[in-house]
């Protein structure tokens, strides 16, 4: 049975938020992929709603096709005659796959291998920088696997900030592949110009040391 209510609260960067409605016993949390909404409509706080509530796992209500009140589907087709005929509808395509940017990501993980190896041999990094780096993605990749299953079990997620910093300090080829084969935080623009951003600077700033280290 649909209910209708009131976001009360709606976290953009993180994409969930919940609603409040007489009609439930607590306030319903929902998700960004559970808002439905005419054209890039996303919620705010105030707006009103309706929504299918159902419970999983014995956790708090969770809100389902969500969309603003009062917005309707378009009128089925009563039969009657018209004097022109309408033309044929195009089926929905889905959108095209964000760039992976796989043609600059890869070649410069492997020249940044090159790199690393060539300081290690001629004594301008320790050996342990190595291992520690090799360690440092893979706790890159597990931070985007812990924030996507968060994301998906509606609990607590890990800020944006915080997957930026692991590619700032060393992680971003984990972060990168993290993006690829989880599918997480690889559509958002904004998300994926900061993460560029880590790459260029973390690049640089080894660069910069490598050239200062004789």
């Amino acid at each position: 049975m649909k209910k209708q209510g009131t976001v009360l609260k709606w976290d953009d960067a993180r994409g969930f938020g919940f609603i409040r409605s007489a009609e439930s016993s607590a306030d319903v949390f929902f998700h960004a992929r559970d808002f439905r909404a005419a054209g890039a409509a996303t919620p705010r706080q105030g707006l009103i709603v309706t929504f299918e509530e159902i419970h999983v796992g014995g956790k708090g209500p969770r809100g389902m096709a969500v969309q603003p009140a009062g917005e309707t589907r378009a009128p089925a087709d009563t039969g009657r005659s018209h004097t022109r005929s309408a033309a044929p509808r195009r089926p929905n395509r889905p959108a095209p796959p964000a760039s992976s940017g796989a043609f600059f990501a890869l070649p410069l993980m492997a020249l940044f291998a090159v790199a690393l190896a060539w300081a290690v041999w001629t004594r301008r990094l320790p050996w342990w920088v190595l291992p520690v780096l090799f360690m440092l993605n893979l706790l890159t990749f597990y931070a985007y696997w812990q924030d996507k299953y968060a994301a998906g079990k509606g609990q607590w997620r890990t800020s944006e900030s915080a997957l930026h910093l692991w590619s700032l300090v060393g992680g971003w080829p984990g972060a990168w592949f993290a993006q690829q084969i989880l599918r997480h935080k690889s559509r958002k623009a904004s998300f994926r110009a900061s993460y560029w951003a880590t790459v260029v600077l973390h690049c640089a700033a080894v660069g910069g040391w490598l050239a200062y280290v004789r």
